[in-house]
């Protein structure tokens, strides 16, 4: 288990309107943006978690009402990171099995490219995230019936984020109930006060159900699978007044449930894997729920997790930065300040853990639940920016556990060091499909650890990460080939770019990669040199003899082996990833007014339509700021004519096809952090935000970009 540690809340940055100012009322901003809801809301249920394991809710406080909720928003479910499945492999597929052929610079290399034979299905489908029980609400005794959402009335929902508690009040057949939930940041419990007459009549009980797994053939918020009850195993083994103890077995995966009270209970168990809960007598019950992946989880005191979490959350919010928006005159500040403060809190109770998080964190699943390597950049930098590098430095460790992995990735396909996988889960082992092929992924851990020794500049940091850095520069290095006409070091084929519509097999020298590759081997270079090495030879030579990045007619094109983004208007979709240049990076091969006609160019006529994610915005909102755009800045950030840019109540970004997506929360926290707290050569505090009066900004503990 892995303890969270918190900084001193140390003000490093402390401006309002350019001047200085008292210190932010935290608790007041946080207060102002806890969301409430007054009515059923599918598209927001809301959660409590610690990073590593949470629990989302409907407006019940429990999940009563699953089957509505997953049909018309977002599923409520219950997840661990740690819980995995895997199906059976007795044909033995390997990623080898699925290889097709590039050949270019003079070898022909394999990547696991083909999904649509059977060893491709099951390679991108395992391992894949195993969902934990439902807990909700359940009609007993005689005329007992499904609850419906016609039930539920009167509803008044609360989540006070600076105690990580969620209160739910509701009438509910009629009858008044409440919830109140928490889950404890040192265990993966969930805490239970619930109060309601339907207790004491023996009308309703909260019933826990261990479901299969998820219903296969969705990779996108599956629903849970209760039709093969003969597939998985629910164990009672301890069952006592206050207690029960279960171990649920499905194949290999495994995990084992506590369920406990101070107050005698009732427990049926109608069926293999349900188990309904009630107070012996009474009103009221109060309940923990504890989960671990092995042995069996410790009885927890509800009142003692409670009160850790109340703990937990007050140093959460006054550790690390802080930005409040009060005063400003802009209409759009109000909002800006309510998606920040609600990203802070889902991202902190969703990411930032050992394993990192798919895009859907802790509430869905999403591409089986395996996370992409190349979105941990927007998941986890921000923590860093914000003060809180803890969660970065957790993230990591994955990293660090897998480079055995990256490195015989590297030696099959003829490289050095390590060669970063895209799509995979805990082992670390690839997903096959296009992903093997993407490439601005490699430098992330590079650029990751520099954050942190940034925020904590020591030998022992340098140390820690020296290997991952080092490896990696590697693997990257040997990535570039010579041209022999150009004089030059090229990047690909074969390659996929961030901007995904290009072709694989001829795409050479992306704009952003090209500058992400100059940049990652810089921050390794400056890592010898603090470390009293000299510099690499190998790297500098590929660092300083890089091609230029590709431009055409004054303005950044996507990609130089095929340069018509300004030409067609077919190329003018998916992500400009080429504005991250200057932007999420500081800026190596740009020129800056060439950047400032890309980014013009952009706003004018990009398809904002067909394939604009999330991240896009706040990425954006990035390269204005650095280019002294400040307007422009808030203007993308907050742009509302085009799809994937909305935030519900709960504060999530619902995507097309995807009610969660976590990277449009990481993004916006680190584009305000860079707006907010400046980066390297900035000339005036809060450099994102405009100077005309309408944006009052008071910001405090921001760590600066490169």
């Amino acid at each position: 288990m892995t303890k969270r540690l918190y900084l001193a809340c140390v003000p490093l940055l402390a401006v309002m309107a350019g001047a200085h100012a008292a210190p932010i009322d935290r608790q007041a901003v946080v207060a102002r943006h806890n969301p409430q809801l007054t009515a059923i809301d599918p598209m927001s249920p809301l959660s409590v978690g610690n990073g590593r394991f949470a629990f989302t809710a409907d407006v019940t406080g429990l999940q009563t009402l699953p089957d509505h909720y997953h049909t018309h928003g977002t599923p409520t479910e219950t997840g661990a990171r740690w819980s995995w499945h895997e199906h059976a492999n007795p044909q033995g597929y390997k990623l080898s099995d699925v290889n097709r052929e590039y050949t270019a610079w003079g070898r022909t290399v394999g990547y696991p490219m083909n999904t649509k034979i059977p060893a491709g299905q099951w390679l991108r489908e395992n391992p894949h995230i195993h969902p934990l029980p439902q807990i909700g609400f359940v009609m007993t005794g005689a005329g007992a019936r499904t609850i419906v959402p016609a039930d539920v009335t009167q509803v008044d929902q609360r989540l006070d984020m600076w105690q990580g508690r969620l209160d739910s009040r509701v009438q509910l057949l009629g009858q008044p109930v409440s919830v109140s939930s928490t889950v404890s940041p040192g265990s993966d419990t969930l805490a239970l006060r619930i109060r309601s007459p339907l207790l004491a009549g023996k009308r309703v009980a909260v019933r826990i159900a261990l479901p299969y797994g998820y219903r296969p053939g969705a990779h996108h918020n599956p629903p849970l699978d209760w039709s093969q009850p003969d597939g998985h195993v629910s164990k009672v083994l301890e069952r006592s007044g206050r207690t029960l103890l279960v171990e649920h077995t499905r194949d290999t995966a495994r995990y084992a449930m506590t369920v406990a009270s101070a107050a005698p209970l009732t427990i049926t168990q109608p069926a293999a894997h349900v188990f309904e809960i009630a107070p012996q007598s009474g009103e009221t019950l109060e309940l923990t729920v504890s989960f671990a992946k092995d042995g069996t989880p410790a009885a927890q005191d509800v009142a003692g997790v409670f009160a850790a979490s109340r703990a937990h959350w007050d140093r959460f919010w006054r550790s690390g930065a802080a930005i409040d928006f009060q005063g400003s005159t802009d209409p759009r500040a109000a909002e800006l300040e309510r998606r920040v403060v609600l990203s802070q809190y889902l991202t902190a109770i969703q990411l930032g853990d050992e394993m990192p998080a798919s895009e859907s964190g802790l509430t869905t699943s999403t591409w089986y639940g395996k996370h992409h390597t190349e979105m941990v950049w927007w998941h986890t930098a921000h923590f860093t920016l914000w003060g809180r590098p803890e969660f970065t430095a957790r993230t990591l460790t994955w990293f660090q556990r897998t480079l055995p992995v990256a490195r015989a990735v590297a030696a099959e396909r003829g490289l050095k060091g390590a060669r970063w996988m895209k799509m995979t889960g805990p082992g670390g082992r690839e997903s096959p499909g296009g992903n093997p092929l993407i490439i601005w992924n490699q430098p992330h851990p590079i650029h990751l650890a520099e954050l942190l020794y940034r925020a904590n500049p020591t030998k022992e940091t340098l140390e820690r990460y020296r290997e991952l850095v080092f490896d990696t520069a590697d693997g990257m290095a040997s990535m570039l080939n010579w041209d022999d006409k150009g004089q030059r070091y090229v990047l690909g084929p074969p390659l996929w770019i961030a901007q995904e519509i290009y072709d694989q097999a001829t795409s050479m020298n992306p704009t952003y990669e090209l500058s992400y590759w100059a940049r990652g081997l810089e921050i390794a270079q400056q890592w010898r040199e603090r470390l009293g090495m000299p510099r690499d030879a190998g790297w500098e030579e590929r660092r300083t003899r890089l091609s230029k990045l590709p431009q055409k007619d004054g303005k950044y094109v996507a990609i130089e082996s095929n340069p018509d983004t300004w030409d067609n208007v077919d190329s003018r979709h998916d992500h400009p990833s080429f504005l991250m240049a200057l932007g999420q990076l500081p800026g190596d091969g740009v020129d800056r007014k060439v950047m400032r006609s890309t980014l013009d160019a952009v706003l004018a006529s990009w398809d904002w339509q067909t394939k604009i994610w999330g991240w896009d915005y706040p990425m954006i909102a990035m390269t204005a700021a650095r280019l002294d755009a400040p307007d422009l800045a808030v203007g993308v950030l907050l742009k509302s004519d085009g799809p994937n840019n909305g935030y519900t109540k709960a504060g999530h970004n619902p995507n097309k096809r995807l009610p969660v997506y976590l990277p449009g929360n990481g993004s916006l926290l680190a584009a305000v952090a860079l707006m907010a707290g400046g980066w390297d050569g900035a000339t005036r505090t809060t450099p994102g935000f405009p100077t005309d009066g309408s944006w009052v900004v008071k910001a405090e503990g921001f760590n600066k970009l490169p």
